[in-house]
């Protein structure tokens, strides 16, 4: 079988993962709690960005906005916002990225969706904005940890920290809101605990006919 599986020659739509791509992407993957000292270099973080910008979103409205750490200057700021069962897992991983959002999201709609007046929608509603903004930014988040796994990166996200001292300390200049960490690296998995159950589809599912 094909490391990707039934492809669209017309259109060159790929219509399935095979079971290796399901495994990196789901099945054996693991959310790492120790780091190895390999390096992530700028340009997969590039190639990151690249993948995660291509998720949908509401409108095309692509609210997140990243930060990556990756020196110590940086980490040392970030320390004193870090809840304090998470600060060894988040400082000892060679990148650390704020997941964010911009309030402002809407003053980009007009070149990510010329078709719709969508700005006008948002610049008189806060609240739709926000909620907009805060979901879609969410959900731009989950696909980095998506394309990190694609990408051969092990992703650990946390959200014990203290968001007002991670704002005033890396957001204040843009006016981005933080919504929460995402630890990137290449983890060590060595006598890492079994993997914690899950729930079953019909404990967590509804089929409405």
């Amino acid at each position: 079988m094909p490391a990707l599986s039934m492809i669209d020659a017309r259109q060159g739509k790929i219509h399935m993962l095979d079971e290796n791509g399901l495994d990196l992407l789901f099945r054996k993957a693991r959310t790492p709690l120790r780091w190895t000292t390999r390096t992530v270099e700028e340009d997969l973080l590039r190639q990151l960005y690249d993948l995660t910008k291509m998720g949908p979103t509401s409108g095309n409205c692509s609210p997140a906005r990243f930060v990556f750490i990756t020196g110590s200057d940086g980490r040392e700021r970030l320390r004193p916002a870090l809840s304090e069962g998470n600060v060894n897992r988040v400082m000892g991983a060679p990148v650390i990225a704020i997941v964010a959002h911009d309030p402002l999201f809407f003053e980009q709609l007009p070149r990510l969706c010329p078709q719709e007046n969508l700005r006008s929608w948002f610049a008189s509603d806060v609240g739709l904005a926000e909620e907009t903004a805060f979901r879609n930014g969410t959900l731009q988040g989950a696909y980095m940890i998506m394309a990190a796994r694609a990408l051969g990166l092990d992703a650990l996200p946390i959200s014990g920290f203290d968001q007002a001292l991670v704002e005033d300390a890396f957001l204040a200049e843009q006016g981005w809101r933080a919504n929460f960490l995402l630890c990137l690296g290449y983890g060590d998995f060595e006598n890492q605990l079994p993997r914690a159950p899950r729930l079953a589809f019909e404990e967590a599912c509804c089929v409405i006919p």
